[in-house]
């Protein structure tokens, strides 16, 4: 007697809201990430942060078993490479000298989030190799009924990574600074893993903004208002401005402004303030999930010595120690993180592209490439101020 094939249903949707936010989050919420919850992705389509317009076009592909919804992979159309923060500039250089066009691309990732922890969203019990082969399937389908030069997924889950190698995506290796909990119970534990010279330096610099007259307060949950997250709009849009093209400046107020009603249970604000505590003078926006915590961006209304150092640093490491947080990933850049207890540490991007010229390079040369990323990242972590052990 034969048991009858399993039957499933692919479908393409353009926003998140097509998703009942309870059935998004019975397969988002169990990850260890926050940035793929039903919530997020939402405020960054509805408030027009991650739109076509933007060049991030939504287009989450979902998998239904009759009308249970047993997997979802989220994904934009780009046109560009823009707030990926994993620079692919030289690919599609090199496809444009191959006669190739290589956008628009597909690409998994939480925009403008380079924070690991990217996989396709799959329903408790269910068989994840088999689910996987029917997404790519899919995914390989659409890309050559739409002129789609590859899929590309960010940031991904390292435990996930290798079932994706093994259906054919090849991993590129990149690295962000990420700070690990040692075992630390106060901040002086943080400050003993350093040389006595960069203890001295961080205590400095803490002490600079004491000095000035400023206090650090975490700010979470109901505490978190409106008015802040409209101040911390203000702060991220001073700082972004000040770089020009490259200030990554691509939330818009109204994001910021819904954080409150949508995701005030993720969200920790480090606002420093005068001695009256009105207003704040600088803050950091931060998002923490079970034992992780996430920093995002920063802003001040006034040049102050080490604010920034305390405000997305210390503090938060400060926060984090007491709220047993093992992982806390700072965001990206990293030239001031490494002296800071991050040390460089590998992530992956995975790629799978549909011109067999480009596929054939990019499996041809990807192992040297990483080999000189691991390179690198040996490099930054021999010359990180700690203390010598043994």
């Amino acid at each position: 007697m034969h048991r009858p094939r399993t039957r499933y249903t692919a479908r393409w949707i353009h926003q998140v809201s097509e998703i009942p936010k309870a059935e998004w989050d019975a397969l988002a919420v169990p990850l260890p990430t926050p940035f793929f919850e039903w919530e997020w992705l939402h405020n960054l389509e509805a408030s027009g942060s991650a739109t076509a317009k933007a060049g991030w076009l939504p287009n989450h592909l979902t998998l239904w078993r009759d009308r249970s919804l047993i997997a979802i992979a989220p994904f934009y159309i780009k046109g560009h490479s823009y707030g990926e923060f994993v620079f692919d500039h030289q690919w599609a250089e090199l496809a444009q000298r191959l006669g190739i066009q290589y956008y628009p691309k597909l690409l998994g990732m939480s925009p403008f989030t380079p924070a690991e922890g990217y996989r396709f969203l799959i329903a408790p019990g269910e068989d994840e190799d088999a689910i996987v082969e029917q997404l790519i399937n899919e995914i390989d389908h659409f890309c050559g009924q739409n002129k789609i030069s590859g899929c590309n997924l960010l940031y991904v889950d390292p435990t996930w990574q290798p079932v994706l190698e093994r259906h054919g995506f090849s991993a590129w290796m990149h690295h962000s600074f990420i700070w690990q909990n040692q075992g630390f119970q106060t901040f002086d534990d943080y400050l003993g893993s350093f040389n006595a010279n960069q203890r001295r330096n961080i205590k400095r610099e803490r002490k600079a903004v004491s000095s000035a007259g400023l206090s650090l307060k975490p700010i979470t949950g109901d505490a978190i208002s409106k008015t802040l997250c409209t101040q911390m709009y203000a702060f991220y849009s001073d700082t972004c401005d000040k770089f020009g093209w490259w200030g990554s400046k691509y939330l818009t107020r109204r994001f910021f402004e819904e954080l409150p009603n949508s995701f005030h249970h993720r969200t920790v604000l480090f606002a420093a303030y005068e001695e009256d505590e009105s207003h704040p003078v600088g803050m950091s926006l931060c998002f923490t999930k079970g034992d992780r915590l996430y920093g995002r961006y920063w802003g001040s209304l006034q040049d102050i010595e080490n604010l920034h150092f305390d405000a997305c640093y210390y503090s938060p490491i400060e926060w984090a120690i007491a709220h047993n947080i093992k992982i806390f990933d700072p965001g990206a850049g990293g030239r001031h993180k490494k002296r800071r207890g991050f040390p460089a540490t590998p992530n992956y991007s995975l790629h799978r592209f549909y011109d067999q010229r480009l596929m054939h390079i990019l499996r041809s040369y990807i192992d040297q490439i990483n080999e000189q990323e691991q390179l690198e990242i040996d490099a930054i972590n021999d010359d990180l101020p700690l203390k010598q052990l043994g």
